[in-house]
C-alpha cells in the first residue's frame, strides 16, 4: 500500500483527487487559525479519512467522491449547516455513510475478510451493515462530544433516527454501486506491479469497469 500511496499520478482525475487532499491538509491549518479544539479535530479527522483512497489505489473518481464528500461534511459541522439548513444533515448522512461504507468493504477484501470475488448480494449487505455501524459511531461521537465536549453539538431522538436511516440508505446505494466504485484500481502490490494496464485493474470483487 506504500507503494500505491507515493506513486505519482499520471491522469487528470488523479491529480484532482491529490489536489482535494492538498485542500483537506490546509483546511487543518486554516480551522487552527480562525476556530477551537473541536473544529480542528473534526478537520484532522477529515485529513485522515481523504488519505485512505490513496493507499488503497481506488479509481480516481471514486477517490475524489471520497475526498469532497468528506471535505463537505467536515466544514458543514464548522459552519453549523447541520442545525441551519434543514435536511442537510440527512443528504450529508447519505453520501458520506455511503463513501466511507463502500471503503471500508474495499479494505475488508483487501485483507480476506470479505470474499474477493461474487457473492454480490452477500456484498451489498455488508456494505449495507457497515454503514449503520458507522451511523451508530458517528452517533455515539455527537453524544459524547454534546455531553463531554460542547453542549452547543446537536443531539435528539428524530436526528439519531434519521440519520441511521439516511446512512443505511446511502450504503445500500453504495453496496449497489460497487462494483463500478471498485474498477480501474490503482493499488500496487508485490504480484502485481503497476504497469501501462493499471487504469484497468480491478480491485478484489468488481465486476465491471467504468
Amino acid at each position: 500500500m506504500i507503494d500505491t500511496f507515493v506513486q505519482r499520478p499520471t491522469r487528470p482525475m488523479e491529480w484532482v483527487a491529490d489536489a482535494v487532499r492538498a485542500l483537506a491538509a490546509l483546511s487543518v491549518v486554516v480551522v487552527g487559525i480562525g476556530w477551537g479544539f473541536v473544529e480542528i479535530a473534526v478537520l484532522m479527522l477529515a485529513l485522515a479519512a481523504v488519505l485512505v483512497p490513496r493507499f488503497l489505489g481506488v479509481r480516481a473518481g471514486f477517490d475524489v467522491m471520497v475526498g469532497v464528500t468528506v471535505l463537505v461534511a467536515a466544514w458543514s459541522s464548522v459552519f453549523e449547516l447541520y442545525t441551519r439548513v434543514d435536511g442537510w444533515d440527512i443528504v450529508v448522512h447519505v453520501a458520506l455513510n455511503g463513501v466511507l461504507a463502500a471503503l471500508a468493504v474495499i479494505v475488508a477484501q483487501l485483507v480476506g475478510f470479505l470474499p474477493s470475488h461474487g457473492h454480490r448480494a452477500g456484498l451489498i449487505v455488508s456494505t449495507v451493515a457497515v454503514g449503520l455501524a458507522t451511523g451508530v459511531l458517528w452517533e455515539i461521537g455527537e453524544w459524547w462530544g454534546h455531553n463531554i465536549v460542547d453542549d452547543a453539538i446537536y443531539v435528539g431522538y428524530d436526528d439519531t433516527l434519521g440519520d441511521l436511516v439516511s446512512g443505511g440508505a446511502g450504503a445500500l446505494v453504495a453496496g449497489l454501486a460497487l462494483p463500478f466504485l471498485t474498477a480501474r484500481s490503482r493499488l500496487r502490490t508485490a504480484d502485481r506491479p503497476l504497469g501501462d494496464a493499471a487504469s484497468t485493474t480491478r480491485h478484489p470483487g468488481a465486476s465491471v469497469s467504468g
